[in-house]
This record gives structure tokens, sequence and C-alpha cells, in this order.
């Protein structure tokens, strides 16, 4: 009998009401067992979806607790689709952290020289990243990058006149919007939007009590693709004088990937707060795919000061 007897209990006598003597007991029983087997699933004490959430005080902290965080309770599958497919990563069900000075240099975590282990990211990686994060340039053989989607986006043909009248209904009808070359890019006869401009006017012209200013990097086609975007959208927010960003990942590296994303985020924020006239304020990023790759074990679990195993066995 399932531990949790009146619910066993409830659910047994309110489908053995619907089955009369002349049905086959066989289906009677059939849900008998789907019901004991949902219960214990309920009750057992195996992992259930668990969120996690940390507090931090800078990038680097953040980065340190949640890799240890990973080598304690995250849980290893084999990749079914997408990067890495076949391989084996240890990864959160669902995590927040919420940074509170991000700011903080340096913005790379360094591993102590004790360890013996290479920082995760090489300090110069950021010289080459902000381009990628904050330009709309596509080397050959890409089809999109951080920076297309967030200062580079093609808009319809259909946009080219906002003032039409079936664009009055659905546009914003800002005149120095439309005509501002850094916003609306306009290149052999197709236009394209720069969200961070945007982002900025709007903060500037229209206040800050604003709930419609997100970076969006997603947009629905993306299904489609081999490699969808990680980065999803980087939400913001003006509050007490400064700017605060909140960002999603669908899936996320947590070795490289993630200090190196939220440093080029933050440097990214700063750039878009001292252009706006506020304070740079703070970082929430989640994500329900932030993982560390199998390689990356050994150096997690030397960094942590125990193994994945040891952890699993309790000791």
């Amino acid at each position: 009998m399932p531990g949790n007897f009146p619910v066993y209990f409830l659910a047994q006598a309110q489908y053995r009401r619907l089955f009369t003597r002349k049905q086959s007991v066989g289906i009677y029983d059939g849900w008998v067992m789907y019901i004991q087997k949902g219960i214990t699933e309920m009750t057992s004490p195996k992992k259930r979806f668990t969120p996690i959430h940390v507090e931090a005080t800078s990038l680097s902290d953040a980065w340190f607790q949640v890799v240890y965080r990973c080598i304690e309770s995250g849980r290893d599958f084999i990749i079914d689709r997408g990067s890495f497919e076949g391989e084996k990563r240890l990864e959160f069900d669902y995590i927040t952290a919420h940074i509170k000075y991000p700011g903080t240099r340096p913005l790379l975590p360094q591993i102590p020289g004790q360890y013996g282990l290479p920082n995760p990211v090489a300090d110069d990686y950021l010289d080459d990243y902000l381009p990628y994060l904050m330009t709309g340039a596509l080397k050959p053989g890409e089809s999109y990058t951080y920076g297309q989607r967030i200062a580079k986006y093609p808009l319809s043909p259909e946009y080219c006149d906002y003032s039409v009248p079936h664009n009055t209904e659905i546009l914003i009808q800002e005149k120095e919007v439309w005509e501002n070359e850094s916003i609306i890019v306009r290149e052999n006869n197709k236009l394209y939007l720069n969200q961070i401009e945007l982002l900025i006017w709007t903060y500037k012209n229209k206040g800050f009590r604003n709930n419609q200013m997100v970076l969006q990097i997603a947009h629905p086609t993306d299904m489609l693709l081999l490699d969808p975007p990680c980065l999803r959208s980087i939400d913001t927010r003006i509050q007490d004088g400064k700017l605060h960003f909140i960002i999603y990942f669908r899936s996320w590296d947590l070795w490289a990937g993630f200090p190196a994303n939220l440093a080029g985020i933050q440097m990214m924020k700063e750039y878009i707060a001292s252009e706006i006239g506020v304070e740079d304020g703070e970082m929430i990023a989640s994500s329900k795919g932030l993982h560390l790759y199998n390689y990356v074990w050994e150096l997690a679990e030397c960094l942590r000061g125990k193994t994945i195993e040891e952890f699993r066995n309790g000791q």
C-alpha cells in the first residue's frame, strides 16, 4: 500500500465507481496500477525537479558557487540532440543566480594558482567577444550572432513607411525613432533594427517606468535551426536610478560560456547605463539548461575538492 493512503483510497474509490460489474476487471486493475505508480513517483525520495537559487556578490563569485553546486547536485545524462550529441553533461534542472555587484573587476574568474588549473576564459577573450555581442557583423557560414539579433535585426519591408494606415495601428509613431539612423539602419534598400539604441532612446525620452524594453534574441523560427541561439532574452529594469539586467539562456555551458557571456553582457550593460545617464545595477541570470560537459568534470571536481560520486554517496 502506498504511503499516501488517503490519496490512494480516494482515487481507488473514484475509479471503482466508473466501472460496472460487466466491465473488464483487467481495465479496473490497470487504472489501479496507474494510480499506484503516480503516487509512488510523487512520494518517492528520488530526485524531483529542483530549482536552485544562488546569491553572489560578483560574476566570479557566481561562477565558483555555481560550479560547486553543479558538482554537488547536478544530474548527468546523455545529450539526445544538439551540440555534443551523444556526449554526457551534468546539468541543473533550473537555476537562478542573483549577482549584486556584477561590475566588480576582474569580470572573469581567476582560479588560484595552487590548483594548477587554467582559467576558464582567457583574459583577452572579451576583446573579440564584445563586438560579437554588440555589432551586426556576420562571418561566412554564420546564420546569426547574438550581435546580429540585438543590433542589426532585419525588419519587414512593410515597415518602410511606418505612417501608412495599417502601420499606425501596430507600430510606434515617433518620427525621432524612424529617422534616427542609429536605431533604424538602412542598407541596400533594407531596414534593420538596433535594439540597443532603441532601448537607450526610449528610456531617455519616455521615462523609466516601462516594461517593454527587452533585448530579444529568440524568435519562433529558431526551432527550425540545427543550432538555435542559447541566449534568448535580456530583460531590463531601471530601479532606484540603476539599470538591472534579467537574462535567460535556454542552454548554457557553465565552465566557459557562463563567465564569458556574463562578462560581455555586463560590459554592454555598463555602456547602456552610461548612455541613459543612470548607474550600473544588478544582474539576474537564469537557465533550465546550465551544464558542465564531461570533459571538464575532473577540473570542476578538483576545484570543488570532492568528486561527483562522493557527493552522491554522502561522503
